[in-house]
């Protein structure tokens, strides 16, 4: 499968299931055997976007504020 069609799956199960990114991820974990641990390399950037953003409501991670190098 390719990060692409992943992607698509990925949406497809957060519309239909109406769950968000990261359970919509975790579920095709669960139903396809596979470990969450090694997903990385199907996650393209805008489903890795998504997941942050996902994550940043959840305050699973700070929100990046914009620095300028000094």
């Amino acid at each position: 499968m390719t990060p692409n069609k992943f992607a698509l799956l990925i949406e497809n199960m957060v519309r239909n299931k109406r769950v968000s990114h990261w359970e919509a991820v975790l579920l095709y974990c669960k139903e396809n055997d596979v470990d969450p641990a090694g997903m990385g390399k199907l996650i393209n950037k805008s489903l890795k976007e998504r997941l942050e953003v996902n994550a940043m409501d959840l305050r699973l991670l700070k929100e990046q504020v914009g620095k300028l190098p000094v």
